[in-house]
């Protein structure tokens, strides 16, 4: 497992501190929660991108394929 070390305000530590005793865990639980939850979030909205531009574009892939 690797380690990330960040450097945060007095401020945002304490409110994630606060946050993260009211859910009862440990600050770093719910800062690997929330980057897990980020990272899933950006996988799909990539794959919704994605879908949206081949379908938007997938008369013009069939005309290139042909042209090969």
């Amino acid at each position: 497992m690797g380690v990330l070390k960040i450097a945060v305000s007095e401020e945002r530590l304490a409110k994630l501190e606060e946050k993260a005793r009211r859910l009862r865990v440990t600050p770093e639980a719910l800062l690997e929660a929330g980057l897990e939850e980020l990272i899933g979030r950006l996988d799909e909205e990539f794959q919704e991108a994605m879908a949206r531009v081949l379908s938007k574009n997938a008369d013009l892939y069939r005309r290139l394929a042909k042209s090969i």
